[in-house]
């Protein structure tokens, strides 16, 4: 009796079709400028909080907004927080939605890789971070804070020390951050929600209900849309589950897949308008509203010598890096899954490190998981500083080393002899 044909292995980290590796193109291209722009910031408000450290403190402090009904006279550092944050969520929950439509997350064996990635890239960190913290002088609350991955920061790494990663590991990259984002998210929902007013809530639930259903009637009009997206945003926020869950929400009610003669969904149309708002304005305002940490010998020291402090470095450094490419590794191995042959697992490895940059919701989470000690939340901080720089120095030295291979690949992937606008490759016979 003949044998059954051997099991076909499925390619990891191949070449992307031409629509997909256009789409990741235009959107890492704005994140890339936004990741600039929040490095611009971070350091902005470093130098000013150690050089006016109560000019800082003070605009920080200042009230902005009425207190009735909704209690929204928040300080300028919460409106970063709760409000600008909101619309990187936003952005965040309509790539989500387009990943399972029409991305990487859309059939279960592509996307097993990058969710395994994810998930193992969160609970690694976690358990690092619990495991320093295990002793009397730990505090276990911070355990989320070295979970989370920023793109925008890395991309911001990748503009500074070159541009020639190939699309398919920049398109893990995204849509590794894209699953860490909804982690985050569900993570700051669940356990730094506080005192639920059910009221808010559910008038919060039903303002989405109708943004629902006024978006599937096709009804169209930003005017409609802003007011209402404030007012679900307001209740969210009063009702005491984090406002940017609120962001999030609305980004997956949106349609992500085309209908008729459409040649681009609802979903990517908004998320073009809005994504330069979120990485141009959004996130570097908020950077700058929250990384200014004073960093004297003192604050370095803490960094490297008390438990809450290392355990985020090393979650980050560490946890982060293992967490994310041990998880892919294993579930490459366990799904028969082969490596693209242009790469290799160290280029994998680099983009782990790379994705150890968490600054954005780690920051976020930093002052979530300590409310009542500023003191041990700007420590926080600063180890967030600290690990991301140390995962962008080493994934700049990694990656570097295979700098002139990457520039080849893209060099293949961009060739155009014949001036048509679709790269030759995608031309030849087995495209």
């Amino acid at each position: 009796m003949a044998s059954p044909p051997p099991t076909e292995r499925r390619q990891f980290l191949g070449r992307l079709s031409l629509p997909e590796r256009t789409y990741i193109t235009n959107a890492l291209r704005t994140e890339t400028v936004g990741g600039v722009l929040l490095l611009i910031a971070a350091l902005i408000a470093l130098v000013w909080a150690n050089v006016w450290p109560h000019a800082y403190e003070s605009v920080l402090d200042w009230t902005v907004g009425p207190s009735a009904p909704l209690h929204l006279d928040l300080s300028l550092e919460a409106w970063a927080k709760d409000g600008l944050l909101t619309i990187f969520f936003f952005v965040a929950g309509i790539e989500l939605k387009r990943e399972f439509v029409a991305g990487e997350l859309r059939t279960p064996s592509a996307a097993l890789l990058p969710v395994m990635a994810a998930v193992c890239g969160v609970t690694l960190p976690a358990v690092v971070f619990a495991l320093v913290n295990s002793g009397s002088g730990g505090h276990l609350g911070g355990w989320a804070i070295p979970t989370a991955t920023d793109i925008a920061f890395a991309l911001g790494v990748l503009a500074v020390v070159g541009t020639h990663l190939p699309s398919a590991l920049r398109a893990f990259l995204l849509t590794l951050a894209v699953v860490d984002d909804l982690i985050a998210i569900l993570i700051i929902a669940i356990f730094y929600s506080s005192g639920i007013k059910f009221w808010a809530l559910g008038l919060s639930f039903a303002g989405l209900v109708l943004f629902w259903f006024l978006h599937r009637r096709g009804v169209h009009g930003w005017y409609l849309y802003v007011p209402l997206a404030f007012v679900i945003w307001a209740l969210m926020h009063e009702s005491g589950v984090h406002a940017t869950v609120a962001g999030v929400a609305m980004g997956l009610l949106l349609r992500c897949h085309t209908e008729g003669d459409e040649k681009h969904s609802p979903g990517e149309h908004i998320e073009h308008l809005v994504r330069p708002l979120s990485a141009g304005l959004a996130v570097p305002v908020f950077a700058l509203f929250a990384a200014g940490v004073t960093m004297d010998g003192a604050a370095l020291r803490a960094v490297f010598t008390q438990a809450t402090p290392i355990g985020i470095m090393l979650g980050l450094l560490v946890g982060k890096t293992v967490g994310i490419f041990g998880g892919t590794w294993l579930t490459a191995r366990l799904t028969r899954a082969e490596l693209n042959p242009q790469l290799k697992w160290a280029d994998l490895f680099a983009v782990s490190t790379l994705a150890g940059i968490g600054f954005t919701v780690s920051l976020l989470i930093s002052e979530l998981a300590f409310p009542g000690d500023p003191d041990l939340a700007s420590r926080a901080k600063g180890a967030v500083l600290v690990g991301s720089v140390l995962c962008a120095l080493i994934a700049t030295v990694l990656l570097k080393l295979r700098n002139r291979h990457y520039r080849r690949l893209c060099e293949e992937e961009d060739r155009d002899e014949d001036g048509d606008g679709i790269p030759d490759i995608y031309q030849q016979p087995t495209h």
